[in-house]
């Protein structure tokens, strides 16, 4: 009998988890589609800070360029403004789990998250605009009358910048895992190797076929991720100095 009520009330915690993350992606779900609908509204505002770099003229071949642009730039805004009610939808899902002192820390994390996530896309446009399109542009003078359609334009531009934004989480993620207990900083140290690995792999393929402009790319990146090292550590031994504590209470 002990046991069936045992198994009745954990089958009622999974369902009430479930209930809780469905409720919880739902949320998120409303607010991208708010996000997306204020980004189609300025749609042409974007546009013309897109393109207020770029010194050839972009073309539209067919209608549905045109309304795949309205898509993209709007996508583009909703993914941004998605990020801090994500994060606070993942935050809030997970506190149960959490300390009050690991609660507070972890929620600050949130705006942090979201002021990276601009930083990268920042980045990856300037590095797009200063490094990455003048070089492909360069190869073409004498040869080619570059003719350039707003739908490649963009695909291209978005494919560079959004993984930078989101290569510019790292620091926060590690805290954040860190603080779950999830993420060692000796654990980072020891795949440190690996991760440059990946991350010059990830560069050369957002990037030209040259030999620097990767390796170039990829140093603030580098960079971010012994960041990320150095504030994982901070964290963790906050945690540890925390579980010290509490044994030290516990033996009393």
């Amino acid at each position: 009998m002990g046991k069936e009520v045992h198994v009745n009330n954990h089958e009622m915690d999974v369902v009430g988890h479930l209930t809780e993350l469905r409720n919880r992606i739902i949320i998120t779900l409303i607010f991208f589609a708010l996000f997306f609908l204020v980004g189609f509204l300025f749609v042409e505002d974007i546009y013309s800070f897109f393109i207020s770099d770029t010194e050839i003229d972009l073309i539209v071949i067919s209608p549905s360029e045109i309304i795949w642009i309205y898509f993209r730039m709007a996508g583009l805004v909703a993914l941004t403004g998605i990020i801090p009610v994500l994060a606070y939808e993942v935050w809030a899902f997970v506190k149960p789990g959490l300390t009050k002192r690991e609660r507070k820390i972890s929620l600050l994390y949130i705006p942090f998250l979201f002021l990276l996530f601009l930083g990268g896309l920042v980045f990856g446009y300037t590095v797009f605009v200063k490094l990455i399109f003048p070089f492909i542009l360069s190869l073409s003078e004498g040869m080619f009358e570059v003719m350039l359609t707003v739908d490649r334009y963009f695909k291209f531009l978005f494919r560079i910048t959004v993984p930078f934004a989101i290569l510019f989480e790292l620091p926060i993620v590690a805290m954040f895992l860190t603080t779950l207990g999830i993420l060692t900083p000796d654990y980072m140290k020891r795949i440190r190797k690996y991760a440059y690995f990946v991350l010059i792999v990830l560069c050369t393929m957002l990037t030209p076929p040259d030999l620097f402009l990767p390796i170039i790319v990829s140093l603030p990146l580098i960079l971010l991720y012994e960041v990320s090292i150095q504030l994982s550590k901070l964290v963790w031994a906050k945690k540890q100095e925390q579980h010290e504590e509490f044994l030290e209470r516990e033996s009393i």
